[in-house]
């Protein structure tokens, strides 16, 4: 037993651990401090070469999570780490050295790319920083790079606002592979995309993971996406996960009734498949005053007295499948 634990913790590449990110908020001068609960006591971990799928309501937190993961935003208590380390106890110095194996490619690549700098610059700007290479090294890495993404040479040479939504996004990506890193985090990588180059993009992604043994973290609301390209997939709720396990066991086993009515909630493809019409009525309440209890009550049509009064634990249902529910589905 000893000897898979080790072995299972020698697979994991990221582990975080009560994770939490308020954010002050203040109405007047002689107001109490409020805070919006962004991401509130989350544990998970992420294996080697996998795809961790992170899923939610817009305003469950998925973003922040994965800002807090790469310290782009401070955490405000838990740990994050990476490959051994403890992301949140490095100086500033220390952490430098970790940015080159953690990456993030935003979900808009009209605002992610500078407007002002030629492709070459975007791309090769990382490599100054990191590596001590020459000009003309980091040409010929950008070349390359942008060979790799189904781009041209003489797209260096070229500003943001000369290319399509679909290629932007491909720079974007180059410029996250040229550091060669371990570590992605995918925000929204396709939202922007018309349907026809969101395939294109996520196969190309599905195919670099393959070719340089990546590690990502996939945060979408889309649940295609996620059937897709994860392997592990986390449910988020208010800031919190509500579900977490392999994506059989989502999509499969589903146990908390929020996972199961935003699967449900997706029509079929076609109009001849049947389509049970169930959908997540309300809306997500605000991250400021949650609701007492589970978070989920106000809007779970199995609520029950005690979900009004207590908040349920994240328990093992299975082996590695976890729902924070105290009726869940399937158990």
């Amino acid at each position: 037993m000893q000897a898979t634990t080790e072995r299972e913790n020698r697979d994991i590449l990221i582990q975080a651990n009560h994770l939490r990110k308020l954010f002050a908020v203040k109405k007047n001068f002689y107001s109490h401090p409020l805070y919006v609960k962004a991401v509130d006591d989350c544990d998970f971990s992420i294996r080697k070469n996998t795809v961790f799928g992170i899923v939610g309501e817009s305003g469950s937190g998925k973003t922040t999570l994965g800002r807090v993961i790469l310290r782009l935003i401070e955490a405000t208590g838990g740990s994050v780490v990476f490959d051994g380390k403890n992301l949140m106890s490095l100086s500033s110095q220390e952490l430098r050295l970790f940015r080159r194996r953690m990456q993030i490619i935003s979900q808009d690549p009209y605002n992610s790319l500078h407007p002002r700098k030629v492709v070459k610059k975007l791309i090769g700007e990382g490599l100054g920083i990191h590596f001590r290479l020459s000009s003309q090294e980091i040409d010929e890495r950008v070349k390359n790079i942008l060979t790799l993404v189904g781009l041209r040479e003489e797209h260096m040479y070229r500003y943001p606002h000369e290319f399509s939504g679909g290629q932007r996004q491909r720079i974007a990506i180059a410029r996250a592979l040229v550091l060669k890193p371990e570590f992605i985090v995918l925000d929204e990588p396709t939202s922007a995309l018309d349907v026809s180059v969101q395939a294109i993009i996520l196969k190309m992604l599905k195919e670099l993971k393959r070719d340089f043994a990546l590690t990502y973290m996939l945060i979408t609301h889309d649940l295609a996406v996620i059937d897709y390209m994860a392997d592990d997939v986390a449910v988020m709720y208010l800031g919190q996960i509500v579900e977490l396990g392999s994506k059989n066991d989502i999509f499969l086993r589903t146990a908390h009734p929020y996972a199961c009515l935003l699967i449900d909630s997706v029509p079929p493809p076609t109009p001849s498949e049947h389509w049970s019409g169930k959908i997540l009525n309300g809306e997500i309440p605000s991250p400021i005053h949650v609701p007492s209890g589970c978070r989920f009550h106000p809007r779970c049509p199995q609520a029950r007295e005690i979900c009004k009064t207590k908040e349920p634990v994240l328990s093992e249902l299975q082996p590695g499948h976890f729902a924070k529910c105290h009726f869940p589905l399937n158990a």
